[in-house]
């Protein structure tokens, strides 16, 4: 049976997943775990003079924290997790409100590597964020809602009109996703109208959204001795809980400040990171000079700082299929709750090199946790990660890991009762160098 720690840590991450169901929702839940852990909120507009401790800077989906111990220098190198905060979905269009054949439906864009036949004959809810008329000074205002009700169904059409369904199922991306949710014909501004009630806003104030859907079945256990974990956007919420859990317990009594523990989770890696909270932008490089700054830093600190740095890229890996063993390299094969994958590719989809391998297992070493290698099979695409765009943007040695699972992008996915943990406990090590 699972050790009585892991399924503890295990059970809060299950917590944290059914809090979270959009980006916006993991930045709130990660916060107020900070903030209970004596972190405090900086704005970017904010004068950070001073500032030590353990701080965070949310802005929409990412979230940038970290912690200077008390007589830290200004040069104190950085120790950086890095994760993502958004999984693959269904997201709401501008004009949802559409509809065919005597159905009302919802209008949505595909969002990131969805398989998209996990989504058909699930409950959804909806989730994200809204953005409300400016209020005294003209300072935009947002309000988060989550609704756990089962709204919509994409159906899937039955097996006695299309006889050769079990031959592969052709889904067409703008047809057949559209999820049903009443009957009639369609109402404008109908779902803005809900949307809006269930935030307890005036529909007249919401002038803009960032909505998607959700399956409402909560994660659990699964197995016979359950020791498999189930639950939605596992990748890479499995990361993001790990580094907050990590962050925290690496500010808690430290005595020795060789290291600053950041923890950076950004939003949109699912689809090229390639935006103002996306690894792709200057959002860590800005956070991390301001603070070395904010502590009298030159300069020629912020370079030591970051010539001293090291940063673990976590993000979700591919367990072996047992019905698909050929997709995978032969000589790699990880399992659920044999510890978390260093993943390897010599062509830079991730930045993994021999440095990185050995403080990361190391810290595993230190951690009294196990790892597995990770090697994509030659004749199957690789993967990637904010890890070589992290290692490119600020010059760090990067090591790219994650918690192998099964399922990936699926609308529920599945991973080991004992790796998130693991994972966790490894990153505590790499942050607090202990």
């Amino acid at each position: 049976m699972t050790p009585a720690p892991h399924r503890s840590h295990t059970d809060d991450l299950l917590a944290f997943i059914a809090a979270s169901p959009s980006p916006y929702h993991v930045v709130a839940s990660a916060a107020q775990r900070l903030e209970k852990a004596g972190f405090r909120e900086l704005l970017g507009t904010d004068d950070w003079t001073g500032a030590t401790g353990g701080c965070f800077v949310a802005r929409a989906g990412a979230l940038i924290a970290w912690y200077v111990p008390e007589g830290a220098p200004a040069h104190t190198p950085f120790r950086i997790v890095g994760t993502h905060t958004d999984s693959p979905n269904l997201r709401i269009k501008p004009a949802p409100d559409t509809g065919s054949s005597g159905w009302r439906q919802i209008g949505v864009e595909i969002y990131g590597g969805v398989p998209l036949n996990t989504w058909l004959d699930r409950d959804l809810g909806i989730s994200g964020r809204l953005a409300l008329r400016c209020g005294p000074g003209g300072a935009p205002r947002t309000r988060l809602v989550q609704i756990d009700e089962p709204l919509l169904r994409v159906p899937q059409l039955a097996i006695h009109l299309d006889r050769t369904v079990n031959d592969g199922v052709a889904l067409d991306r703008q047809r057949h996703i559209a999820p049903i949710w009443a009957l009639g014909d369609p109402r404008e501004g109908e779902l803005l109208r809900r949307v809006a009630a269930a935030a307890g806003e005036d529909p007249a104030d919401v002038l803009g959204w960032d909505l998607m859907l959700h399956d409402i079945q909560p994660p659990g256990y699964l197995g016979a001795e359950r020791e498999f974990v189930v639950a939605s956007r596992l990748d890479n919420q499995v990361s993001v809980h790990a580094g907050v859990t990590a962050l925290v317990d690496a500010a808690t009594g430290v005595t020795d400040p060789s290291f600053v523990p950041v923890l950076a989770a950004f939003d949109h890696e699912e689809v090229g990171s390639g935006s103002e909270t996306g690894a792709q932008s200057p959002l860590l490089e800005r956070v991390l000079s301001r603070s070395v700054a904010a502590r009298g830093g030159s300069d020629e600190d912020w370079s030591r700082a970051l010539a001293g740095a090291f940063c673990v890229s976590a993000d979700m890996a591919h367990a072996v299929h047992p019905n698909y063993a050929e997709r995978h390299d032969p000589d790699h094969r990880p399992l659920p709750n044999g510890g978390p994958t260093i993943k390897v590719n010599v062509n830079q989809r991730y930045a993994t090199d021999s440095t990185g391998i050995a403080v990361f297992t190391a810290a595993c070493e230190r951690a009294g946790a196990p790892w597995q290698p990770f090697v994509s099979n030659n004749a199957m695409p690789c993967g990637t990660s904010i890890g070589p765009l992290t290692a490119a943007r600020l010059g760090v040695t990067t090591v790219d890991v994650g918690v192998p699972g099964l399922s990936m992008h699926s609308a529920r996915e599945l991973c080991g009762v004992d790796d998130p943990a693991y994972l966790a406990a490894i990153l505590g090590a790499v942050m607090a160098g202990r």
